[in-house]
């Protein structure tokens, strides 16, 4: 055998040792129920450090979770990793940087208001970002990225709801340009009681993805019995102008509208409102961005 070679066999050797050493240092520490941010990071970075270990024979994925998992029990300042930690190929690389950047605006909050979510949502972009590199495991890297979007949408309904009713306040703070998919839709109910469709946007985009198609059939087949008149209002943040914005909130609710349509509700059954920036789901000064007020809401007239 060549010198080079055993060089080469040696120094693989010592990278799964270390690879397996923080996974089995893992491994060691029996769960509890979680509760923290922090505990919730641990327990969601071990069950991936485990898939990948365990099912997966994937020892360097394996020792990243491993170790963003240990860190969370010195720290509750664990990210997800910056984009260029991935080398992912071009085409997908930009609804990934738009996915991480909607979720390093809402991150200081939701690591208060909802540190499950948070957590779930940090792993799995991790998961996604690393998936989406190896680009071959295509169902996973749908799981990933699904579980990413539930999380994060989920926290944008709960930072809005807290803001609506306990008035926390944020002060720190077409087509489509790109085929991202990062919206998704969620049902909730207003204070009249009246059914909502809300469905969240990336920014400065009014399209429309086949996983919020599907959601909106779903609530019309369970709630279209009850609706005779629809009102789609669209909304969007306060970066850009207010005439620039009160456009798209107008665009992002005729989308809806098309979908309806599709779905067979008649168009004379349908109104459209835009609202732009005037109805914040989340308060922020102007010209900022907040992922949660960029919606649109379905709701019933009657």
């Amino acid at each position: 055998m060549k010198f080079s070679n055993l060089i080469l066999i040696l120094s693989y050797l010592l990278f799964l040792s270390g690879c397996s050493a923080s996974y089995k240092r893992l491994a060691s520490f029996e769960e509890k129920e979680p509760i923290s941010f922090q505990e919730h990071l641990f327990i969601e970075y071990k069950k991936k450090a485990t898939f990948e270990a365990e099912e997966m024979h994937d020892w360097n994925s394996a020792k990243l979770y491993s170790e963003k998992a240990l860190k969370s029990l010195e720290t509750d300042k664990i990210y997800p990793e910056k984009i260029s930690h991935w080398d992912i190929p071009n085409e997908n690389i930009q609804e990934i940087k738009i996915a991480y950047d909607n979720l390093m605006t809402i991150y200081e909050e939701a690591r208060i208001s909802d540190p499950f979510n948070l957590a779930r949502a940090i792993s799995s972009l991790d998961c996604w970002s690393e998936q989406q590199e190896e680009n071959w495991q295509t169902w996973d890297i749908i799981n990933c990225k699904e579980d990413f979007l539930n999380s994060i949408h989920n926290i944008y309904k709960k930072i809005s709801t807290l803001d609506n009713d306990e008035k926390i306040i944020d002060n720190t703070n077409k087509k489509s340009k790109d085929k991202s998919n990062n919206d998704i839709t969620i049902v909730t109910k207003n204070k009249d009681d009246k059914l909502m469709q809300i469905i969240y946007f990336d920014f400065d985009m009014f399209n429309v993805s086949q996983m919020s198609k599907d959601k909106i059939e779903i609530f019309l087949e369970s709630y279209g019995s009850m609706i005779n008149e629809y009102l789609i209002v669209g909304h969007t943040d306060t970066k850009g102008t207010k005439d620039y914005n009160l456009t798209l909130s107008i665009k992002r609710a005729n989308v809806v509208k098309e979908i309806l349509i599709d779905y067979g509700i008649k168009e004379s059954n349908i109104k459209i409102l835009g609202k732009g920036e005037e109805s914040l789901a989340v308060y922020t000064q102007d010209n900022i961005k907040q992922p949660a007020n960029r919606r649109v809401e379905i709701k019933k007239t009657n």
